[in-house]
């Protein structure tokens, strides 16, 4: 092997291996791009490859127990028709952890409509939460904010009662460890933020497992 041919299987070499890093590093990017697009078309089936739906439901139930027992002793000194509502919300939570873990739950989370622990809550129908959508995700740099990120426009239909319906909201994506990918969104300054968590299943597989309603 002459020496012009050896640099050049040295360079090819490289640019295989620069060229397999990079795809792994953007590997979440890609998982969000796809899970999305397949959760705004009801793909159950490509949905069903990218969500882990038993550890998704014990987060949604952890969760929305929490923001609830947070609700009820905020308001135990003050309306106590509030406290009741908060009650009965929190006996609801088995149904709006049943709603949320489905593929039309997925597509809210990932569209800026998270569960707010109200009564009779349910995501949006699917035409509602699909409006919007189409923005492509994959090939973002970690901890890029994307603003405009096709938030959905909710019928009354699809909102609790006296819910109103979610501005675009403001994402921020990015590595929190070499194995967790963090989807933050937020609808303003000072406003609420939740998080969609994803945990890596292999050198370049990821999975939706869990939703940080605290931000």
């Amino acid at each position: 092997m002459t020496r012009t041919t050896k640099s050049v299987f040295v360079t090819f070499v490289v640019l295989v291996v620069v060229a397999a890093l990079g795809f792994v590093y953007a590997s979440p990017y890609i998982a969000l791009d796809r899970v999305k697009r397949a959760a705004d078309a009801r793909d159950a089936q490509t949905v069903n490859e990218y969500v882990d739906f038993p550890a998704l439901r014990d987060s949604l139930k952890q969760q929305v127990t929490e923001l609830l027992t947070r609700r009820i002793d905020i308001q135990k000194s003050g309306n106590p028709l509030a406290v009741i509502g908060a009650m009965i919300g929190a006996a609801l939570v088995g149904p709006l952890v049943d709603s949320y873990a489905t593929p039309d739950g997925v597509a809210a989370i990932l569209n800026g409509i998270p569960p707010r622990g109200n009564p009779g809550e349910r995501p949006p129908a699917p035409a509602s939460v699909a409006a919007g959508s189409g923005t492509d995700t994959a090939g973002s740099s970690a901890n890029a904010v994307t603003n405009g990120t096709g938030s959905p426009t909710v019928p009354a239909s699809g909102l609790a009662s006296g819910q109103e319906a979610p501005k675009p909201p403001q994402t921020t994506a990015g590595y929190r460890d070499f194995n967790t990918f963090v989807v933050t969104y937020q609808h303003g300054a000072g406003d609420a933020r939740y998080s969609a968590i994803f945990r890596r299943s292999g050198l370049i597989s990821w999975k939706l497992v869990a939703v940080d309603l605290n931000g």
